[in-house]
């Protein structure tokens, strides 16, 4: 896959509960409300396909999923999304974002299930070419308090808890997860941005608008 002209590709990561996906939310209606055209992704999901991937992935009766699976499932969604959301939005000029991409793969399957980063870039070469995020923010909040909210979350919604196997993993896998963040953000400190993701989503959202506002093309109204 070649590099994408001429649009702009936002990624969202973070640790479950992080707040992640209510700030993707904020952003993308505040770009649309500033004019910009937007296409969403989520990760893993995304296209038809990429649900029935998002099942089999999150389901919490796959506990014997081996990090190998799993992380070739990640890819799987992820290459459709590619061909069918992410390329095609870029080629237009639009904006996309996106919740989760591959420094979520990197941390999780990478880092908390010891795959290695090098194995995970072989794999996004693979599937991916050199398509990649613009910019990347990494809502950050402290893991056990981030874990205690996504579980709340599953409680009280009936459809959440069938995709908690990942959230049920131990507290010390989300913390090297959290510590693969980190890693990525040494490794890449001009893309890969963490965002803190203490206080009021508003005030979150604030943060984020600060990092993605600088890098936006003028909008076309």
């Amino acid at each position: 896959m070649m590099p994408h002209p001429p649009g702009l590709f936002i990624s969202l990561e973070g640790t479950e509960g992080s707040g992640k996906s209510t700030q993707m939310r904020l952003l993308v209606s505040r770009l649309r409300d500033s004019g910009y055209t937007v296409a969403e992704n989520q990760e893993p999901g995304g296209t038809a396909i990429g649900a029935q991937i998002r099942r089999i992935l999150l389901d919490p009766a796959h506990q014997e999923m081996a990090p190998m699976t799993e992380l070739l499932l990640m890819f799987a969604s992820r290459a459709q999304a590619a061909v069918e959301i992410i390329a095609p939005a870029l080629q237009r000029g639009e904006i996309v974002v996106s919740d989760r991409f591959t420094d979520s793969t990197l941390a999780y399957q990478g880092e908390a299930r010891g795959l290695g980063f090098d194995l995970v870039f072989a794999a996004q070469h693979l599937a991916l070419g050199s398509l990649a995020p613009d910019l990347t923010l990494c809502v950050s909040l402290d893991v056990e308090a981030a874990l205690a909210r996504a579980h709340a979350r599953n409680q009280s919604n009936p459809s959440g808890a069938g995709e908690s196997r990942i959230d049920r993993q131990s507290l010390d896998f989300h913390r090297r997860v959290d510590a693969g963040y980190r890693r990525i953000a040494s490794l890449h400190p001009g893309r890969f941005r963490i965002i803190d993701g203490s206080g009021e989503p508003g005030d979150v959202a604030q943060r984020v608008w600060s990092l993605v506002s600088p890098r936006l093309p003028s909008a076309s109204h």
